[in-house]
């Protein structure tokens, strides 16, 4: 995959992040309690924050760095999404499936580092 492909996906994985927050925000915080507004919360922050590591393996080539960018965008995915179903649902077994997302994002992040001491060689 061409490298730029990575910041495409950052910046719409950004904006997504933007308008859950804004929904979390406005649209919820009569509707869940507390407890499980905190929990939608935590998905926007952490959906956020690996739009950083998105961002940077779109700063560089190689096979590495796209593991590194599916192993990101997946684990952002499921352990966000894991958290917004169970603050919307109350279905606690979801709870079980984020951190399946969490090893992905901590494995995106390993092999990113990866990526970037192997760029630095060439």
């Amino acid at each position: 995959m061409r490298k730029n492909y990575w910041s495409g996906i950052a910046a719409i994985s950004a904006a997504i992040s933007v308008m859950v927050g804004a929904f979390g925000a406005h649209l919820l915080k009569n509707e869940i309690s507390p407890q499980m507004l905190e929990i939608f919360k935590t998905g926007v922050r952490y959906q956020m924050f690996h739009v950083i590591g998105l961002f940077a393996v779109g700063q560089i080539d190689g096979k590495t760095a796209n593991i590194a960018g599916f192993c990101l965008l997946a684990g952002s995915v499921v352990f966000s999404a894991s958290l917004y179903v169970l603050a919307l649902t109350g279905q606690a077994w979801l709870g079980a499936i984020t951190p399946l997302g969490g090893i992905m994002l901590i494995t995106g992040w390993i092999i990113l580092a990866k990526a970037f001491f192997r760029q630095e060689n060439h």
